[in-house]
Order: structure tokens, then sequence, then C-alpha cells
């Protein structure tokens, strides 16, 4: 599960980039596959049936939740110029495509189902979930090595804070995920539910694109 992981962050970051968002639809549906020889049921990945609602509502308020950070952080002059920082603008159609498609298709689906779904149900089964989070948590921290290679370079945000020292930024990029990892294996672990890290997951990525479309169209 784990080498399938791997070539799946290859294909993404590496050989078939191109083909980002889609290629993420047919690598969630291959480990799915992989879970369901293992003979992981949709309770172990989080998707029973049961939690769907449980799931839907703490995701909701995950979203709500983040809404209300970005919105407090827009009041604040720091705030807004994060938002309205033209070094990471993708432009208002660029920054809607990302926030709902990009981010939930190509990011969200695959992490979720990938980590908290089919490492963290694997994991839980043979050593609990304790266990579960903390294994899930630390393969989502070494996920991130390889997006995060050359992304000084290629968002000059990052590249302003950091510099030239490339490894620093890989090293904060991994911790910082680790940290995210343990929140949504958390919140996966104590809903039952896959929806509710999902929520979460959206709404700290794609909540950001969103906000930052709607506040360069209104500045016009």
């Amino acid at each position: 599960m784990v080498a399938a992981l791997g070539v799946a962050n290859y294909l993404n970051n590496v050989a078939l980039r191109w083909t980002y968002p889609w290629i993420s639809v047919l690598e969630t549906l291959v480990l799915l596959g992989l879970a369901r020889a293992a003979g992981l049921t949709a309770a172990d990945l989080g998707l029973a049936r049961s939690t769907w609602r449980r799931g839907l509502r703490w995701g909701g308020i995950a979203v709500l939740l983040v809404l209300a950070g970005y919105l407090v952080a827009l009041t604040l002059p720091a705030g807004r110029e994060l938002f309205l920082d033209r070094r990471a603008h993708l432009g208002v159609g660029g920054a809607i495509y990302a926030a709902f498609v990009g981010v939930p298709v190509g990011t969200v689906l695959l992490e979720e189902v990938g980590f908290r779904g089919v490492v963290w149900g694997m994991v839980a089964r043979m050593r609990g979930p304790g266990w579960a989070t903390a294994v899930s948590s630390v393969l989502f921290g070494l996920w991130h090595v390889l997006p995060s290679l050359g992304l000084g370079r290629s968002n000059q945000v990052v590249g302003d804070v950091y510099g030239s020292a490339a490894g620093a930024v890989t090293i904060s990029a991994v911790f910082a995920t680790m940290l995210a990892g343990v929140v949504l294996a958390s919140l996966r672990w104590r809903t039952g539910s896959l929806l509710a890290p999902a929520g979460l997951h959206w709404a700290t990525n794609g909540l950001a694109y969103a906000v930052g479309a709607a506040l360069w169209a209104l500045s016009g």
C-alpha cells in the first residue's frame, strides 16, 4: 500500500504532472481496490454509511471554523495583504478552479482515501487507532517531500521567506504536514468517518483559494 502511494506521488509530481487532478481519481480507485483485496471493510476505511451523517456534521463544522478564521484574518492588514499578494495570485478563474476542482479532486480525494482511509484502516486493524494516527501522519508528512522540492523557486512567497534554503523548505513542509496529519487522523478517529477530515482538509486549502478569489474580485 505504501508502495502504491509512492508511485502515485511520483506520477502526480514528476511523470504525469500534466494529468493532474484527474490522475488522482484513477489512483484513488486503485487504492480502494487494493484495500478491498486486503480485506478492509467500508468501516475500516471510514466510509460506512452509518458514519456519513456524523462525518458530514463535523466536516461542516470544520469548514465553518476555517471560514471564520479566514474572515477574521481579512480584518487584519497583514491578512488582507497575504490574500492579495500578487506573487501567489492565480487569477480569479484559476483560484476558483483550484478551490472547487483541483483541491477536492486532485488533493483531498486521494490523500484522505490514501492516508486517513486505507493506511489508517490497515494499521488500526493491526495495532489500534493510536498507532494508525501516528503512522499515517508520518507517511503524510513524507508524502510532501517530493511536492516541496523546488517550491522556493515556483512560489515566490515561499522563496522570499526561505531564500535559497531548499532543505529548510522541505523540512518545514514535512513537519507542518505531519502535524496536520495528526489533526486530520484524530478527526477520523473520533468521528469514525472519512468525511470529517476531508471537510477540514478541503477547507484549509480550498477556502483559501476561494476567499482569495472573492477578495480579488471585490478589489477590482
